[in-house]
C-alpha cells in the first residue's frame, strides 16, 4: 500500500473554555492512503464536519497534528499554510458557488487567487467544465442551474488548483437520490482518471456503500470503528456502527425474548435462501428469520439475519454447527435471548 497521504495524530477538539468547553472531537487517529476513497460516516453531532474542517485547518486542532503528503499543516505560517491548502480542497452540501459570476467564472476564482494569468486561468476552467460534463455551461449563472450541476461546478472549481485531496462534506445531502449517484460516479471517475484522493464525510449508509474502499465511523467525537467497508458491513463489532449498518433493522430488542437467537453476517459469498433450505434438508432442523437487512456494496451481497433456533437445545446445537461450518459467514449469538 503506498504512504498515507493524509495522517491524523492524536487530534482533539474543544470549543469554548473551562466548565463550558465542549469536546467536539477525542483523540483522532487516521491515515488515508493516497489514492482510496475513504468514506467518514457518523449520525448527526457525532464530530465528521468538525473533523473535516481540521484536515484542512479551517478548525485548528486543540490537540494533535494534520500531516497532508509528509506536510505538518499545524507547524505552518498563514502563508505557508495557504499554499499547502492548494493541495487539498473542499466541496460543501450548499455548493458555495459565487451567484454573480458564470459557471467559467466561478472555476476561475482559485486560480485568479493564485495569480494565474488569466488567459490560462480561462483555458484550464474551461478543461475542468469540460470534465465535468458542463462545458456548454460555461457562460451560464448558478441560479439557471440545477442542484446536481452546481455540485459540478464546485466540483470543477475544486480542481482548479490540481489538488492532491478532495474533501467532500455532506456534498450530495441535498440532491435527490438519481442526482447523489451521478455525482458519486463522478467522483470515482475522477478518483481513477486523475489519481485524487476522496475523502467522503456523510451521514449516508448508501453513499459509503456506493463510492468508498474504507470507512471510520465517529461516535460522540472518537473513532468506534474503522476498517475495509465490506468487512464493517458484514461483521460491525460495535454499537455504534451496528447502528448505521443495520439502521432499524435487524436487533434484538424488536423481538421477544425467551429463544435463542443468532445474528448470521454474510460477507458477498453466500446465497441467504439456499442456506435456510439447507438447515431443513440437511440437518432436519427449521428455525425462524426474525429479520434481515441486505445490500449490495462493491457488486458484492452483503447483509446480515437475525435467526431464532429451535427450542430443543440439540437442534439449536445442531443448526448452530453447520452455520459455523459454512464459508463466508460470521456467526454472532445473541446472549439476552438464551432460555
Amino acid at each position: 500500500m503506498s504512504e498515507p497521504i493524509i495522517q491524523i495524530q492524536h487530534l482533539s477538539k474543544l470549543f469554548g473554555g473551562g466548565e463550558d468547553a465542549v469536546r467536539a472531537l477525542e483523540d483522532i487517529n487516521l491515515d488515508i492512503q493516497q489514492g482510496e476513497i475513504f468514506g467518514i460516516i457518523g449520525l448527526s453531532g457525532a464530530g465528521k464536519s468538525t473533523l473535516v474542517r481540521c484536515m484542512n485547518l479551517l478548525e485548528r486542532p486543540t490537540e494533535g497534528r494534520v500531516l497532508v503528503d509528509g506536510q505538518s499543516l499545524t507547524d505552518l505560517s498563514d502563508k505557508e499554510l495557504r499554499e499547502a491548502r492548494r493541495k487539498i480542497t473542499m466541496i460543501f452540501q450548499g455548493f458555495n458557488l459565487l451567484m454573480q459570476r458564470t459557471c467559467l467564472k466561478n472555476v476561475c476564482f482559485p486560480m485568479e487567487i493564485s495569480k494565474v494569468p488569466a488567459e490560462q486561468a480561462r483555458k484550464r476552467a474551461m478543461e475542468l467544465l469540460e470534465l465535468v460534463g458542463l462545458g456548454d455551461k460555461a457562460q451560464a449563472y448558478p441560479a439557471q442551474l440545477s442542484g446536481g450541476q452546481k455540485q459540478r461546478v464546485a466540483i470543477a472549481r475544486a480542481l482548479a488548483t490540481n489538488p492532491k485531496v478532495l474533501l467532500c462534506d455532506e456534498a450530495t445531502s441535498a440532491l435527490d437520490p438519481t442526482t447523489t449517484i451521478s455525482i458519486l460516479n463522478l467522483l470515482k471517475d475522477l478518483n481513477q482518471s486523475l489519481g485524487v484522493t476522496v475523502v467522503v464525510i456523510t451521514h449516508q449508509m448508501s453513499v459509503i456503500e456506493e463510492i468508498c474502499s474504507r470507512v471510520a465511523i465517529l461516535d460522540g467525537g472518537s473513532v468506534a470503528e474503522m476498517g475495509d467497508v465490506q468487512e464493517i458491513f458484514s461483521n460491525p463489532t460495535t454499537d455504534a456502527a451496528r447502528r448505521l449498518v443495520y439502521p432499524g433493522g435487524v436487533t434484538p430488542a424488536q423481538f421477544p425474548t425467551g429463544g435463542h437467537v443468532i445474528r448470521i453476517s454474510f460477507n458477498g459469498g453466500t446465497a441467504y435462501d439456499p442456506l435456510i433450505a439447507s438447515l431443513a434438508i440437511d440437518c432436519g432442523v427449521k428455525v425462524n428469520i426474525l429479520g434481515a437487512d441486505t445490500r449490495n456494496v462493491g457488486g458484492k451481497a452483503i447483509g446480515t439475519m437475525l435467526l431464532g433456533l429451535p427450542e430443543n437445545r440439540n437442534d439449536a446445537a445442531k443448526a448452530l454447527n453447520y452455520i459455523r461450518a459454512q464459508k463466508n459467514i460470521t456467526v454472532e449469538e445473541v446472549p439476552d435471548y438464551h432460555e
